[in-house]
């Protein structure tokens, strides 16, 4: 399938690695210029000129956290007039209800909710002057079914669905859509790091850490990257013009509802 997007120009948050990559590298088969973001510049760099030799799209390369002002800045001023935003960032640490005090929960709002809130006030207008855009925040499965030892998640990403409920219609009238993928488990080092803390919490191997969550999923593995990244293209392609506020889940069937 045509994507229909090639061309344009997108700006992939956290994308040196792990679901952010696998955008950007999917937005990049499209034929989408890109510019990256990360906080290592070194891994960030590499990967911009893997893809740049894959397949032919001009990249840009930005070191920054945007989870600051000053990272926002800096991405915002590389980005210029871009087409397509993808938001993402690392989640906060998992952990128990009596862990987190304020200054836990200003670091998972800044990190996943002011900043693609900051990111989207600044680069949606001058969509909607050009009457066409595409946004998608990478959020998480724990939006539709809260996932205990990731409080902070659940109450940052949670924050972020409320806003993008009301914005994503405010804006769709001038070709802009905004939408959310939520991912379940995925072969990252996000679900390394979880993985890890079971095997600290019950003695056992990573091997089995992760065929005993993998034993949870229907489709029975972790999701892949690639798909997610492919799913995201969708969304930012010229078919996806009618899917506006929607937060879809990619999980492997993990999450149990009807709706």
């Amino acid at each position: 399938m045509d994507l229909g997007i090639k061309g344009k120009k997108a700006l992939v948050c956290a994308s040196s690695k792990g679901l952010g990559l696998g955008c950007a590298e999917a937005l990049a088969e499209a034929g989408v210029d890109l510019v990256m973001n990360a906080r290592g510049a070194d891994t960030l760099e590499a990967e911009a000129q893997r893809l740049r030799d894959a397949y032919g799209v001009e990249i840009t390369t930005v070191a920054a956290d945007v989870a600051t002002e000053e990272g926002q800045a800096a991405v915002i001023a590389a980005a210029g007039a871009v087409d397509i935003l993808v938001n993402n960032a690392g989640g906060p640490p998992p952990g128990k209800w009596t862990d987190w005090d304020r200054s836990d929960f200003i670091a998972a709002l800044d990190a996943n909710m002011l900043a693609p809130i900051a990111l989207i006030k600044a680069l949606v207008p001058g969509m909607m002057d050009r009457g066409w855009g595409r946004v998608v925040n990478i959020t998480s499965q724990s939006v539709r079914a809260p996932i205990a030892v990731l409080g902070l998640s659940n109450s940052a990403r949670t924050g972020l669905t409320g806003y993008v409920a009301g914005t994503s219609r405010q804006v769709a009238g001038s070709g802009v859509t905004i939408n959310n993928l939520l991912p379940g488990i995925h072969a990252t080092d996000r679900a390394d790091a979880l993985d890890g803390a079971v095997v600290k919490q019950q003695g056992i191997t990573i091997e089995e850490a992760r065929k005993q969550r993998a034993a949870g999923i229907p489709a029975g593995r972790y999701g892949t990257r690639e798909e997610f990244g492919a799913a995201c293209a969708f969304l930012c392609s010229q078919h996806a013009g009618f899917i506006v506020g929607q937060s879809i889940l990619l999980d492997g069937g993990a999450t149990n509802l009807t709706m």
